[in-house]
């Protein structure tokens, strides 16, 4: 086997999510409307939020930049993918892959501690109440997304600091769609124990502690909302948190999925269909999902459409 050093390598191929050519073009429809889509959904979202003032409020502040955080993250791997359909060529440039795998770890840590986030201010609105204004001041709300996104971006260049040292064997084939950094290294000829323990590390501080902080809010909530005397207090509680529940469900099964599958699938190709789910599907159905159980976000919809009639 051919070796070479990260130096020499100029491109790899990525392998798609099918070899069968007549899937091509059913492939690249459908993923450039889920793109549409995704852009649409997620910017008619943060549109309907910033001319309502209603609802300038921590939690739909913190929608807005998931809203805005799931336009990046398709972006960062569905144009690629829609052009080398389109040009019939499935190379990507080595500082490209690396540039992707970079945006992919930015906007997906960031996901994360942003549902974290939001799970923490129904935790504070519904167990909290009287003192909600008091700790979800904006000095905290603008806080703790830029400290998120720092500790994203920060864990990003680490990576791709740590894939720069790697040497690659020939063929530089990815079995996915985009470069997704498990299976970059699966490609090296050199040492990765300390990628994969930055991996592990990753997966602890983006995945276990955010989940442990959203499951610990969700079972002071289930227990606050329990001990509410009537119905109807107790409905409305839940509904303010149906959508957000449903998001991290996704989010965090999908991107459970895509973990599992790497380590423990025998076809790396089950793995790639794990990550169009949480880089594809997930952002895509995150406004649907807020705004179908929302009702001030369906009527901040209501009103923009009418002031664009």
């Amino acid at each position: 086997m051919k070796v070479g050093n990260q130096s020499l390598v100029s491109e790899f191929l990525l392998l798609g999510l099918t070899e069968d050519p007549d899937l091509q073009p059913l492939i690249f429809s459908l993923f450039l409307s889920m793109y549409l889509v995704t852009i649409l959904g997620n910017l008619l979202t943060v549109l309907a939020v910033g001319s309502n003032p209603h609802l300038h409020s921590p939690m739909y502040f913190f929608l807005c930049n998931l809203s805005f955080n799931d336009i990046c993250l398709s972006s960062t791997t569905v144009p690629k993918m829609l052009v080398n359909i389109r040009a019939q060529d499935q190379c990507v440039t080595y500082p490209g892959c690396l540039y992707q795998v970079c945006l992919v770890s930015v906007f997906s840590g960031f996901e994360n501690c942003l549902l974290a986030a939001m799970a923490y201010d129904r935790y504070v609105a519904i167990c909290h109440l009287l003192r909600y204004t008091l700790i979800m001041n904006p000095h905290l709300c603008v806080l703790l997304p830029l400290l998120s996104l720092a500790i994203s971006i920060t864990d990003a260049l680490l990576h791709g600091l740590m894939v720069l040292r790697l040497s690659f064997c020939t063929p530089l084939e990815i079995p996915d769609f985009f470069c997704e950094l498990a299976q970059l290294i699966r490609l090296t000829s050199s040492d990765t124990f300390i990628n994969n323990l930055m991996i592990e590390v990753a997966a602890c501080v983006f995945g276990v502690a955010p989940l442990s902080g959203i499951i610990f809010s969700y079972v002071h909530i289930v227990s606050s909302v329990l001990r509410m005397p009537s119905s109807e207090g107790k409905h409305k509680a839940f509904s303010t948190c149906g959508s957000h529940l449903a998001v991290v469900c996704l989010f965090f099964g999908t991107g459970i999925g895509v973990y599992l599958f790497s380590d423990m699938s025998s076809s790396p190709r089950n793995g790639a269909v794990a990550s169009v789910m949480y880089t594809v599907v997930t952002p895509m159905l995150n406004p649907f999902i807020y705004s179908l159980r929302n009702r001030d976000i369906k009527s901040a919809l209501r009103r923009l459409h009418s002031r664009a009639g």
